[in-house]
């Protein structure tokens, strides 16, 4: 099967580092789907401007905290763009703040969007993949929840929750020729990073990072494609930190 007949599935994949994986997939030449928030009025927007961009991407409505969102979401996938064969798990949201100042509310948000989504959509697909003896699932997660960050006991929470998951997932289907990974990027320079005050950016961060840069969207979204690839089939289970050497696994 060629890659513009595969099907991959990019949750939150208008925003950030997901627009930038979404883009170059489909410039590897496979079939791109994003999902986007419900509550996001401006998807019409970005899928035409995708368009004039030269890009056929499909958009569909997706809460990935909710489970049965989760379902409807990969059926309207699966009737307008075929079996998902490649599930980026990428959504994912921050409500920072001190563990002694975290409320329940801001607790439960980043646990249900970074890792229960995890578990509401990887259901909907991995059982396909099986059948079909073919799939990728690849699981972005953060620096932070391999080392951990200040003000972040939800974040870090959920996305070392990931990589477990990715490893316990991983030795179910591999033998069904489905690898199951975790990409672990740090500061990368996203429109939300970029934002950062320069000042902060140039003493609190860059500093952290031994190449002395933020990482290229595009650097990532080159690991995603990789770990898609048949060349990939005997990477599984594993965590690939991206991160300028700021947190060596």
């Amino acid at each position: 099967m060629t890659n513009k007949q595969r099907v991959v599935l990019v949750t939150g994949g208008m925003g950030g580092l997901g627009e930038t994986i979404s883009t170059k997939m489909a410039d590897a030449g496979y079939k791109v789907v994003v999902t986007y928030s419900p509550g996001n009025t401006k998807h019409a927007e970005w899928v035409a401007g995708m368009k004039a961009n030269g890009y056929d991407i499909l958009a569909v409505p997706c809460d990935v905290s909710d489970f049965d969102s989760s379902t409807k979401a990969v059926a309207e996938v699966q009737a307008k763009a075929g079996a998902v064969d490649i599930l980026v798990n990428n959504a994912g949201i921050t409500r920072d703040t001190t563990f002694k100042k975290m409320d329940k509310v801001n607790w439960d948000a980043v646990i249900r969007t970074n890792l229960d989504s995890l578990f509401n959509m990887t259901k909907q697909v991995a059982d396909g993949m099986v059948e079909r003896n073919w799939g990728r699932i690849i699981n972005i997660s953060s620096v932070n929840g391999s080392k951990g960050a200040f003000g972040q006991t939800n974040y870090s929470a959920a996305k070392a929750g990931v990589h477990g998951f990715t490893k316990a997932l991983a030795l179910e289907v591999a033998k069904k020729n489905v690898t199951v990974n975790t990409i672990s990027p740090g500061y990368i320079g996203t429109k939300m990073v970029t934002a950062i005050p320069k000042e902060v950016l140039d003493t609190k961060i860059l500093p952290q990072i031994p190449v002395g840069r933020l990482g290229k969207p595009e650097e990532v979204a080159g690991l995603v494609i990789y770990l898609a690839s048949e060349e990939a089939a005997f990477v599984t289970g594993a965590n690939i930190a991206i991160n300028g050497g700021q947190h060596m696994q």
